[in-house]
């Protein structure tokens, strides 16, 4: 008798991670609204502190992060109203947390049936200076990262691009813009359909790959530029500044608030930390006098094994 072949790790952890009933709290009763939705694992308060307590200056909407069972955390979000939601720990192999965090918002936004708009965000690296809601988005909203260049002008997305989608597409696709995963906006069964979207694309490659650091901009850019879902793709400067290929010399902060190259204001503020003065000064204003760490942070022996071994199984083939 035939046994069937086995499925890869990825797909494994996929059909646990969608498809299989489990207990989930009830739906929020809170009634059709605006939901902010974030991923902040691995950070203490002081590094989220910038993000939650400039998001409560400008939003009083439903929010939730997915975060670590830290006393400091959990005790930050509680003192501003923001829902702690643990990320599940699933049986066997798991992906990089960026890619996990898309099936996390799809469970988050059942959640939430009656969710009108929802934005999901990055958390270390983004801070708001006005209503990130305002003007309403009138359908799916993506954000050009990179105003003055286009993908294949982008090493780090060519990378990733070409280890999920191989490199005849990769190239196909040198011309388009530069998308940034990390803050999409929209009505809410739109962005749960982007995230499974992107799911199944990172099922395409080996299991270390699709599941890896960076898979997670690769399936965006491709579910966006091969219109597997519709979307406006926005400037940069717009309701986002995504500022980390922006020159240094062309922003500057006054009081805590970052100005754009020409003088507005974007009401979500993506990747300050690429610039220390102008994280400075955003961790001075929402920091709540909590030690601003700085952008990198030495690696455990524990985090460079791990690095290694998924290195490593980068280059393994695997049975599908």
């Amino acid at each position: 008798m035939k046994t069937a072949a086995p499925i890869s790790p990825y797909l494994g952890w996929l059909s646990l991670a969608l498809m299989q009933p489990r207990k989930e709290a009830k739906p929020s009763a809170v009634g059709p609204a605006d939901l902010v939705l974030g991923y902040a694992t691995g950070y203490d308060a002081a590094v989220i502190a910038p993000f939650v307590r400039s998001l409560r200056a400008v939003f009083d909407g439903p929010a939730a992060l997915v975060v670590d069972r830290r006393d400091d955390v959990l005790a930050l979000l509680a003192e501003h109203g923001i829902e702690a939601v643990h990320p599940e720990v699933l049986p066997g192999w798991e992906p990089h947390a960026v890619v996990a965090r898309f099936a996390a918002y799809v469970r988050l936004m059942e959640r939430w049936p009656d969710a009108v708009d929802v934005l999901l965000t990055d958390v270390r690296d983004v801070v708001f200076q006005g209503d990130p809601f305002d003007p309403a988005p009138r359908r799916l909203e993506v954000f050009n990262e990179w105003e003055d260049g286009v993908l294949g002008d982008h090493a780090f997305n060519m990378k990733h691009l070409s280890a999920v989608a191989g490199e005849e597409m990769t190239a196909a696709l040198a011309d388009r813009p530069c998308l940034c995963v990390g803050t999409v906006i929209g009505p809410r069964d739109e962005v749960a359909r982007l995230c499974r979207i992107m799911l199944m694309l990172a099922a395409v490659p080996r299991s270390e790959i699709g599941g890896a650091f960076g898979a997670d901009q690769a399936a965006f850019n491709l579910a966006i530029h091969l219109d597997l879902v519709r979307a406006s793709i926005q400037p940069n400067y717009g309701r986002v500044a995504t500022i980390g290929m922006t020159p240094g010399e062309s922003l500057r902060a006054v009081d805590g608030c970052v100005l754009n190259p020409d003088g507005g204001v974007s009401p979500i503020l993506h990747q300050h930390d690429r610039h220390p003065a102008l994280a400075e000064a955003v961790h001075a204003r929402w920091g709540g006098g909590d030690q601003y760490h700085g952008r990198e942070k030495s690696r455990s022996i524990t985090d460079r094994s791990l690095r290694l071994r998924r290195s490593l199984m980068r280059r393994l083939p695997e049975l599908r």
